[in-house]
């Protein structure tokens, strides 16, 4: 079936059946389930939809944003719209405590990433908070583009004393192999996670529409003697990820 035909109208739209823009919305979206609108693929112009289904441009402009924002296309400036592609779902158990890097490797992943900011700096309240700081310690900062297989997945923050990582330059790749190298490896952590919606710069980063559905994690991690090692703050893409947490029946 070509796009013109698919988009008819009389194949789809109904005057009882809700609000129009909702209509077409869920007819876009059966055009990306069914294949016929192609993942990476641009969407037929506002003007071309709005001529084919005859409905207003800011009918259709509403269905598109609404798309948008659930991140079924993405919306480039200049370039029009386009149908996104097709993320997989990565499953993370909240039961194991692992490095971004180990996840993505376990699941035949390549992992990568892009310094966004490495140094040190004076911590911010939250820092001082998290990782019990005396007021005129430092803090080493480790912020990085994380992706897989060269799709961005996850910006990540993360934050140590000093006196756990002096030099933030040793690390590489792997953080938490510069920990354990020098026996600071962090072996539980507490976790808070978050729903947000991604602010235009964070979504840049990520790939995604801005607006798009995230994750907000705070994570505090602990030495065996319960003394505080990392703080880190992330945003995850919510298309991207799967969190899994294993519960159990408390005892009475």
């Amino acid at each position: 079936m070509s796009v013109v035909n698919f988009l008819s109208p009389e194949n789809w739209l109904q005057p009882d059946a809700g609000p129009r823009y909702v209509q077409l919305r869920k007819r876009l979206s059966e055009g990306v389930d069914q294949g016929l609108l192609k993942a990476g693929n641009p969407l037929p112009p506002e003007r071309e939809i709005a001529s084919i289904t005859g409905l207003s441009r800011v009918t259709v402009r509403k269905a598109i944003q609404s798309l948008a924002q659930d991140g079924i296309v993405v919306q480039k400036q200049g370039s029009g719209s386009f149908v996104a592609s097709h993320t997989p779902k990565i499953e993370q158990s909240l039961s194991r405590l692992t490095s971004f890097s180990e996840d993505m490797a376990r699941r035949g992943m390549m992992s990568s990433s892009a310094w966004l900011e490495r140094g040190i700096f004076m911590p911010s309240p939250d820092e001082v908070l998290a990782l019990a700081l005396s007021p005129d310690a430092s803090v080493s900062r480790l912020a990085r583009l994380r992706a897989a297989d060269d799709k961005p997945m996850a910006i990540e923050r993360a934050s140590l004393s000093t006196e756990v990582l002096p030099d933030p330059l040793l690390v590489e790749s792997s953080l938490y192999e510069v920990l354990e190298a020098s026996g600071l490896r962090p072996v539980r952590a507490l976790q808070k996670i978050s729903a947000i919606n991604l602010a235009d710069d964070t979504a840049k980063l990520l790939d995604v529409a801005p607006g798009m559905a995230g994750l907000r994690i705070e994570r505090t991690s602990y030495l065996p003697d319960g003394r505080v090692v990392e703080f880190t703050q992330s945003i995850y893409r919510g298309d991207a990820y799967n969190f899994v947490a294993e519960l159990r029946l408390a005892k009475e």
